[in-house]
This record gives C-alpha cells, sequence and structure tokens, in this order.
C-alpha cells in the first residue's frame, strides 16, 4: 500500500469532506425540524461548523509529533461523533431546554476534527507530493467531496435512509477509512498503536451496524417522546418527516414535528376552513386545494353536489400517497382523494400557480402549514397571492388558514393584510379548536362581498347556521394591529412568527 500511499490519502480527503459536509447538513436539517426558521438553522449551523473547522486548522499546528498515529486517531473520533450524531440529537429533541446546548455542541466538535484533519494530512503528503501539486490535489479532492456529500445528501441518502441511517452510514464510512489508514500509514505508526486502532476502529464498526440495525426503534422512541403518545406510522419522505401518533384515543398527524390535525377536533377546524367559503361563494363548480394532502378539507368539499372538479396541489406525494393508502387516514377522509372528481397534483404550490393557464376556480382552500420558515413564508406573500387572484373567476372565494389570531396575533393580521394588499375584498375570522387553540382565517374574494350568514349542507358536527355570523366577530385581545405586509424579498411574517410562537414555546 505504501506504493500508492499518496492515491488512497487523496480518496481519504474525499470521503472527510463528503462526510464532514454531510454531518454539517444533517445538524441543520435536525435543527430546521425541531426549532423551525430553516434559512435561520442552517446559517447557524454552517457558521458554528465552519468556525469550528477552524479551531480545528488551529490546533494541528500544535500537533508535531506522531502526525500519522494522531490523524487516525482524530478519523476514529470524527467516525465516533459524526455516527452518532443524528441519533443523539433525535434523542435530544424532547428535551427542549438542552437541545441547542447538545446541537451545537456536537456540531462544533465534529467542526474542529475534520478541522483538523486536512492540515495533518497535508503534512503527511508533503513527503510523497511537491508543495504545488500537494495543495492543488487535496483541495481538488476536497472540493469534489464537498459535492458529492451535498448532492448525496439530497438526492440519495435522505429519501432511502433518513437522518438516523445516514448519520451512521457515513459514520461506518468514516470508520472504515480509518481502519484502512492504519494499512496505508503502517510504517508511520507504532505497532502498539496500530493494534489500538484497530481494535477500537473494530468495535465501532459493530457498535455503528448495530445501532443501524435498531434505528428504527430510536426513531420511534425520540418521536414518542417528542409527541407524547405511541408512534403508529412513521414515514421520511423527500421533504419531511411524517408521523401518525396515537393519545387517548385519538390520532394525530406530525409534519416535521409540528401538529397538523388531532382525530379529537379536526371536524372543527376544516368544517370552519371550507364552509364560510362555499357559504359566500355564488358558484362552487371548480375548487382548488393549495396544500391539504391529508384530504380531510377535500372531505367537507364533496359534501356539495355542485362541485364537478377538485384540483388538490401539494408538494409531497408521501402526503397524498398515505391520505390514499393508510386505512386510519382513509376512513378520516371518506377515502375522498379517490373521488373521480379529484385531480392530486405533486408540485410546489407557488411553481404551479404561477404557471396554470387553465379555466378560473370558483373556491380555493388554501391550507398550508404555518409560515414558520422562508419557504413556507413565500406561500404567503403579497405576490402569491396576486397570482392567485388571477386563477379566480370574479365572483370566486378564497380562504386562507392563517395561524392564531390570540397567539400570533401579529402574524394573523399581517397575513390579511397581504391578502388585502394584492387586491382581494376581506373578511377575516375564527374558531376554536382545542389542539390549537382559538385560530384563524381569512375569506376573500376579488370583489367585494358580505360575511356569509348560513351553512348550506345539514349536519355539521360543529358550524351552524346561529354560530358562523359569529366567527367573523374579534374581540379586543384579538382584533387588528398594526403590521407590515409579506413580500417576497422581505418576509415579515416570518419574523413575526418566530417571535411570537418562540415566545410561547
Amino acid at each position: 500500500m505504501k506504493k500508492h500511499r499518496s492515491a488512497l490519502l487523496l480518496v481519504t480527503v474525499l470521503v472527510i469532506s463528503t462526510a464532514g459536509l454531510v454531518y454539517e447538513l444533517l445538524a441543520g436539517a435536525l435543527a430546521s425540524q425541531r426549532l423551525g426558521d430553516s434559512i435561520t438553522q442552517f446559517s447557524t449551523t454552517i457558521g458554528v461548523y465552519l468556525f469550528a473547522m477552524g479551531v480545528g486548522a488551529w490546533l494541528s499546528g500544535h500537533v508535531r509529533e506522531n502526525l500519522a498515529e494522531r490523524f487516525v486517531d482524530i478519523e476514529l473520533a470524527t467516525a465516533l461523533v459524526g455516527g452518532f450524531e443524528a441519533p443523539l440529537l433525535w434523542l435530544a429533541a424532547g428535551h427542549a431546554s438542552s437541545y441547542r446546548i447538545v446541537l451545537y455542541g456536537v456540531l462544533a466538535l465534529i467542526g474542529t476534527l475534520v478541522g483538523l484533519e486536512i492540515p495533518l494530512m497535508m503534512r503527511i503528503l508533503r513527503e510523497e507530493l511537491p508543495f504545488e501539486k500537494l495543495v492543488s490535489r487535496v483541495l481538488t479532492f476536497d472540493y469534489i467531496g464537498a459535492l458529492v456529500g451535498s448532492l448525496g445528501f439530497a438526492l440519495v441518502l435522505m429519501p432511502t435512509l433518513g437522518m438516523l441511517r445516514t448519520s451512521l452510514v457515513l459514520g461506518l464510512l468514516n470508520a472504515a477509512v480509518a481502519l484502512l489508514s492504519t494499512f496505508v500509514l503502517d510504517d508511520l505508526i507504532t505497532p502498539r498503536a496500530r493494534l489500538r486502532q484497530r481494535v477500537f476502529g473494530t468495535v465501532l464498526i459493530g457498535l455503528l451496524v448495530a445501532t443501524f440495525t435498531v434505528s428504527g426503534r430510536i426513531e420511534r422512541f425520540g418521536e414518542e417522546e417528542s409527541f407524547g403518545g405511541t408512534v403508529v406510522y412513521a414515514e421520511q419522505t423527500q421533504y419531511q418527516r411524517i408521523v401518525l401518533s396515537a393519545q387517548r384515543g385519538s390520532l394525530q398527524l406530525w409534519l416535521n414535528g409540528q401538529l397538523q390535525f388531532s382525530t379529537a377536533d379536526e371536524y372543527r377546524y376544516h368544517e370552519a376552513l371550507v364552509h364560510p367559503a362555499f357559504a359566500s361563494a355564488p358558484r362552487h363548480a371548480r375548487v382548488l386545494v393549495l396544500g391539504g394532502g391529508d384530504g380531510l378539507a377535500v372531505r367537507e368539499i364533496l359534501r356539495y353536489p355542485g362541485v364537478t372538479s377538485v384540483t388538490l396541489v401539494d408538494l409531497d406525494p408521501g402526503m397524498t400517497e398515505l391520505a390514499t393508502r393508510v386505512d386510519a387516514i382513509r376512513r378520516l377522509n371518506g377515502d375522498s382523494l379517490r373521488d373521480p372528481r379529484v385531480r392530486i397534483v405533486n408540485e410546489d404550490a407557488y411553481v404551479w400557480i404561477e404557471r396554470y393557464r387553465g379555466a378560473p376556480f370558483d373556491v380555493a382552500i388554501v391550507d398550508f402549514p404555518d409560515p414558520g420558515n422562508f419557504s413556507l413564508g413565500k406561500l404567503y406573500t403579497v405576490r402569491f397571492y396576486e397570482l392567485l387572484r388571477r386563477r379566480m373567476s370574479n365572483v370566486g372565494r378564497v380562504v386562507v388558514q392563517s395561524t392564531s389570531p390570540l397567539f400570533a396575533r401579529r402574524s394573523f393580521w399581517c397575513i390579511e393584510r397581504s391578502i388585502a394588499a394584492a387586491g382581494f375584498s376581506t373578511h377575516p375570522y375564527h374558531a376554536l379548536v382545542p389542539s390549537f387553540g382559538e385560530w384563524g382565517y381569512v375569506l376573500a374574494s376579488p370583489t367585494p362581498f358580505d360575511v356569509p350568514t348560513r351553512v348550506v349542507v345539514p349536519e355539521l358536527r360543529f358550524l351552524t347556521s346561529e354560530l358562523l355570523p359569529t366567527l367573523f366577530v374579534f374581540g379586543a385581545d384579538t382584533g387588528p394591529v398594526e403590521v407590515d405586509v409579506n413580500r417576497l424579498n422581505d418576509q415579515q411574517l416570518v419574523r413575526y412568527y418566530d417571535r411570537e410562537w418562540g415566545a410561547i414555546e
């Protein structure tokens, strides 16, 4: 192996760079899932990681003896900490007070170790390569590894393995390369140190493999700790983590750790979401649903015999497949997504509505998750609502779920003002949904209209004609406040939302 030492060590650089970047991305993804606001979380994790790499590079200058031995030790340490990064952070998610300490502590440790590796590698390789080739080749393989890590994480590792298994697999790769390095650098490492490293590396690989085999149990245990119920279904899709949990006789749906509904009271949310718009709309033949991949809003829509077509646009095919495949959800949504009148489109709603050139819609139900990050925040901007208005008939009705006017008052009124700024006439309203608290909606139309006063379908569980007009009345603690509108280039809504819900959590 000594003959091919430089080539093998350059491959090691590639692995170090690939694994290091994946560990960084895992930390950002886990932080976004637990803490929200993906831009902030990725910015802070990248900043901490790069700073720690700088610390590691500085510390490498203090390693003056036994370079090869120290290099392999650091590789093994990286495999240990990086391999168990995601499982550790997953289990820590149920302990909010210490989560950030664990997150940034683990990330700083990995960054420091990776920052140590490359300078030590270059000092080992300087005996093999002239300086100009050494720098160019090491940096070339380092940058190639970054590309492999970034593309592999998004396109292969996350969709196929999920977070925990991705971390463990990269740890295995790190450990395997460390073991290989004991052979590549055998003449530079003392026999005693080689034996110690090989034994430790073998045991570490065994631990990582064993943890990989029980990673599903770890996922469930961590989620049950966080959600306080029994996990009955869990899936990591390309876009999000979908979990169904059971607690006190009800079923809850969670997306990326955020509650979407509970069967105990989802009917309140969805009746309030759908029926005021239909009570107000002169026509409701063509209906658009943005979000709502669980099919529960569509269930309410199909109560109206005049509906001839429903177009459901939801980004994640995993969510709409769940709604048509899992019996518990199918029973809950009345198998609504299999109705022949329903067409499912799995695309980004912003891109789809921008490109849509078909016939205008009579009713649009906008049921996106709350604007907890800038990716979701774009779906609450004036620009998005302008695009939506162009896709509606002149007397069409739009309803937007708009978070809580009680707990996130500025966020709620920011959404209402943004809809109005797009040219809609608006009537905000609210309803009590015990799982969420006082919840808000905005009913809108391209032309002025009156508040609806009569429910036009019978036998609803919550909404009545007597109750309907009262939903549009706000108390002193939920009424309008001065806010900025939410624009695509300046998403004030996400900042309002983060401050208001962050203060509660």
